[in-house]
């Protein structure tokens, strides 16, 4: 008698499973067959300036200067202080708090580099962006640079990063 085992006959009959197979992307697709390569880039629209317009004036409240790089990057650091030390049903809106700073992020580029607002749609989606006119060869999604750097608690970042590329872009 076999304790732990069973005899091959007594093993119950499995029918061998079938993955479906699965075309992997060759280099150079794209997430959408009708998506082009290069950006699209279109001037605001009334949406996209009532957007901007809104979150420096909430910036403003807050006593942020959007012209003062240091200033902004300390601002985004205390408020992103104040939500995680926040208690969790306290907490303000991070989506927010993302969007005001973009936004003044944004702005700062708008009025320091030769960059310019701008909507930009790509294989990724359609974003607030800043690039050089319409040509979209050269493209920066403040929200990209703030939400992922919050995402990973961050801070103490926006001088460097946004200081390189005003060196690199100036106008």
């Amino acid at each position: 008698m076999a304790w732990f085992g069973r005899r091959r006959d007594d093993a119950p009959h499995e029918e061998p499973f079938e993955a479906e197979e699965v075309r992997l992307p060759d280099a150079g697709d794209t997430l959408d067959d009708g998506a082009a390569l290069r950006p699209l880039v279109q001037p605001l629209g009334d949406q996209e300036r009532t957007r901007i317009a809104q979150a420096l004036t909430d910036l403003q409240a807050e006593g942020v200067d959007v012209d003062d790089l240091e200033a902004l990057g300390s601002a985004l650091d205390r408020a992103y202080s104040a939500w995680r030390d926040a208690p969790d049903g306290t907490r303000p809106d991070h989506a927010a708090i993302v969007e005001r700073y973009a936004v003044g992020i944004g702005e700062y580029l708008e009025r320091h580099t030769d960059l310019d607002w701008q909507v930009v749609t790509d294989v990724f989606g359609t974003d607030l962006s800043l690039t050089e006119g319409f040509k979209g060869s050269f493209v920066v999604v403040p929200h990209n640079l703030v939400a992922g750097r919050w995402m990973r608690g961050e801070t103490g970042w926006v001088p460097a990063v946004v200081g390189h590329i005003v060196r690199r872009r100036n106008r």
